[in-house]
């Protein structure tokens, strides 16, 4: 009985591969019906802005599991979904997680602030694709798109439209992404 217990937890310990598996059809059938999975594909190095002129790239969040919002001020959808997000960050967004938000196309700074204050979102950073360039290179044709973004630098899953990501689906979500 003892070398059943020792082979069984040295077979577990071993496949990592066990770990930090993604329940696609529960997020799917919990509430976040519109999430595809995607191929692991690399995010590009294209830049974006804060309104201080500072440049970042999504290669400074490696490591980190990425929930990746392209968003506007002037999209229903985008500013409804947008209070879940913060909620979600303020939760769960740490070393291993971060929502990132950024507002794509025309979005000036102080209206981008204007919003945030309003709606009193205080745990996401104001980030700006002002120019779509980053937008365009990852294929969002729309707002608001969400991508999966894996430690590697991979998006792994997309959601075209809104979606509840405060939600207990979407928590798990992020749990099972970031799980070792």
């Amino acid at each position: 009985m003892r070398w059943l217990v020792l082979y069984t937890a040295l077979l577990i310990g071993a496949n990592a591969g066990w770990a930090g598996e993604i329940d696609w059809q529960a997020a799917h059938d919990g509430g976040l019906a519109k999430l595809q999975q995607t191929d692991p594909t690399p995010v590009p190095a294209t830049t974006f802005t804060d309104p201080e002129g500072g440049t970042h790239s999504l290669a400074d969040y490696k490591g980190k599991v990425v929930l990746l919002n392209f968003w506007a001020t002037w999209c229903a959808p985008c500013r409804e979904e947008m209070p879940s997000l913060d909620a979600l960050q303020a939760e769960m967004g740490g070393e291993d997680f971060a929502v990132v938000a950024i507002a794509a196309g025309h979005n000036p700074p102080p209206a981008v602030r204007k919003f945030l204050d309003e709606e009193n979102i205080t745990h996401l950073p104001v980030l700006l694709d002002p120019r779509q360039a980053l937008a365009r290179e990852m294929g969002v044709m729309g707002l608001p798109v969400t991508l999966l973004i894996d430690r590697e630098g991979n998006e792994i899953a997309r959601l075209m439209g809104g979606a509840d990501w405060s939600s207990d689906t979407a928590k798990a979500l992020i749990r099972q992404a970031t799980a070792p």
